[in-house]
């Protein structure tokens, strides 16, 4: 086990031992590696707690991997594998996907009124303009 001022990293730890370590995480580990200790092991209590199912937690795992905000392939891939062995069919999982893709959907409810806004000033600037040439 790796050890920090604080002790060992029983989360790290085992999340490295099963795969489930990602390496954009190891220079969090480097520079604090018991701030990450704690980071990891509230992030993995609600899955650890057994409170959920475990297909249902693989449904928030590809959920988050492959929301627009984070777009984690490997992840969803891992998460994806593990529900179908769980028992998941391809309609539940296309179900979590099909739920996560409107987060994107934020970009057109922000960006169309701005765009039908400008479009608007664009066509009374025009018609401002041209009633000043005539």
């Amino acid at each position: 086990m790796s050890e920090t001022t604080s002790g060992k990293t029983p989360t790290c730890d085992r999340l490295r031992e099963s795969g489930n370590w990602n390496a954009a995480w190891q220079p969090f580990y480097e520079l604090d590696p018991a701030w990450t200790e704690k980071f990891m092991s509230m992030a993995m209590h609600p899955i650890a707690s057994g409170v959920l199912e475990p297909k249902v937690v693989e449904f928030i795992a590809i959920a988050v991997d492959a929301s627009c905000t984070h777009m984690y392939a490997p992840g969803t891939r891992r998460h994806i594998r593990k529900a179908l062995e769980l028992g998941a069919t391809k309609e539940e999982i296309t179900a979590v996907l099909q739920a996560v893709s409107v987060l994107g959907i934020h970009a057109s409810s922000l960006g169309a009124p701005i765009l039908l806004e400008e479009l608007a000033a664009m066509a009374e600037q025009r018609a401002t303009d041209e009633r000043a040439v005539a």
